[in-house]
């Protein structure tokens, strides 16, 4: 990575691109790239969430939920494991409890 780059890629985002012994599986600024378009991701979903929220539907695990499988599905440019990220970071932002969101199946 640049060395000028003063963002730092969080353990829980830079694990999703490591292998079982810890190697990074893609080059340092590929993962800050998808690092800062998740980050970004989260932090823009936080306003829609709490619309639906205030809107009144269901409650927050299931907008978070509804949010997840919106991100996670075919064509909109996320691996899982990456949507689960989003997901589980929005939830922290907005001082939510995690959902309990499916488990990852080995991506292809």
């Amino acid at each position: 990575m640049d060395a000028s780059n003063q963002i730092e890629v969080p353990p829980s985002f830079s694990q999703l691109f490591r292998s079982r012994s810890g190697r990074l599986l893609q080059p340092a600024e590929t993962v800050l790239q998808r690092y800062e378009l998740c980050e970004d991701l989260a932090c823009t979903l936080t306003e829609q969430a709490q619309q639906l929220y205030q809107r009144g539907h269901s409650d927050e695990e299931a907008v978070l939920l509804g949010l997840y499988h919106a991100i996670a599905g075919e064509g909109a440019g996320l691996a899982r494991a990456e949507a689960r990220w989003v997901i589980l970071r929005l939830a922290e932002l907005l001082r939510w409890r995690s959902p309990s969101l499916p488990p990852l199946a080995p991506e292809a």
